[in-house]
C-alpha cells in the first residue's frame, strides 16, 4: 500500500510518503508561504525523490481539520482531485489528533490546541489506549477560559498553539504541561488512520469536506440576514 499523507491546517506545510507502514521520506516548512503554491510541487518532489509515479499511488490522507479556512480547503481539495483521478482511496484525519500524535505518553491526558483567535481555541481530549490515540472528548470550538474546566486533577499535556494562553492554563491547571513539539507531522499520519473511514467510490469522495468546527463568516452573515432559515441554501445567486 503505498500512501501520500499531508497536512497544512495552518503555517506548517508537512507531506510524508509511506509503503505500507513504513515512512519513505517527509518534506516540511514552518514558513508563512502560500501553501496552494507550495503544496503540489512539494508533493511531486518526494514522490520523484522514492522513484514512484503518480499512478503508482493507492492512498491519500489528509488532515480534515480543524485550521485555517483557506488551508483546509486547498488541503481537501487537493486530497479529492488525487483521489478522484488516480482512483485512490481517501482517508480524512482529525489535525487536532495530528498535534495530540505529537505526545507519545501512555499515562497523560492530551489536550491538542490551535488558536482560534479572540481568546477562542479549537482543541479536544485524547489519550493513548491499547496503542491507538483515542477521543475521549470531541473536537470544539471554545473558549480558552472555559478549556481547563473540563480536565479534572489528571496529569495533562498541552500541544499545539498554547504559548498565548500559557499563564491561563497553568493557573487553571495546577498539573499541566507542555509539548516541546508543537507542530504537526506528516510522518504522524499513518497511524491515526485505524477505526477511520476509508472513501473508494466518487459520490463518497465528492461529499467529503473539510470540518471547520464553527460557521464560515459568510454563514454567520446568512444566519444574522435569515434567522430560523439555515445555512444550506445560503449561496444565492446574484443577479
Amino acid at each position: 500500500m503505498k500512501t501520500i499523507a499531508f497536512d497544512i491546517s495552518n503555517q506548517p506545510l508537512s507531506v510524508a510518503l509511506f509503503e505500507d507502514d513504513q515512512l519513505l521520506g517527509q518534506i516540511e516548512t514552518n514558513l508563512a508561504k502560500n501553501h496552494s503554491e507550495q503544496l503540489l510541487p512539494a508533493i511531486d518532489e518526494l514522490i520523484k525523490q522514492v522513484g514512484w509515479l503518480p499512478a503508482d499511488l493507492d492512498r491519500v490522507i489528509v488532515s480534515q481539520g480543524p485550521g485555517s479556512y483557506t488551508g483546509l480547503r486547498i488541503a481537501v481539495t487537493t486530497a479529492k482531485t488525487l483521489a478522484f483521478t488516480l482512483g485512490l482511496d481517501l482517508i480524512g484525519i482529525s489535525g487536532l489528533a495530528l498535534l495530540a500524535a505529537n505526545v507519545d505518553n501512555q499515562d497523560v491526558l492530551i489536550i491538542p490546541m490551535m488558536d482560534a483567535r479572540n481568546e477562542n481555541v479549537y482543541a479536544g481530549q485524547y489519550r493513548w489506549i491499547d496503542g491507538v490515540l483515542t477521543s475521549v472528548q470531541a473536537d470544539q470550538h471554545t473558549s480558552i477560559h472555559d478549556l481547563p474546566m473540563a480536565v479534572g486533577d489528571e496529569p495533562v499535556v498541552y500541544v499545539g498553539e498554547w504559548n498565548a494562553y500559557e499563564r491561563v492554563l497553568r493557573d487553571n491547571v495546577k498539573q499541566a504541561k507542555f509539548a516541546d513539539d508543537n507542530v504537526p507531522h506528516a510522518k504522524n499520519m499513518q497511524r491515526l488512520t485505524t477505526g477511520q473511514p476509508v472513501l473508494h467510490d466518487d459520490e463518497k469522495i465528492h461529499q467529503f469536506n473539510p470540518k471547520y468546527l464553527r460557521v464560515t463568516q459568510a454563514e454567520a452573515e446568512w444566519k444574522a440576514a435569515n434567522p430560523g432559515v439555515g445555512t444550506q441554501n445560503y449561496v444565492e445567486k446574484v443577479k
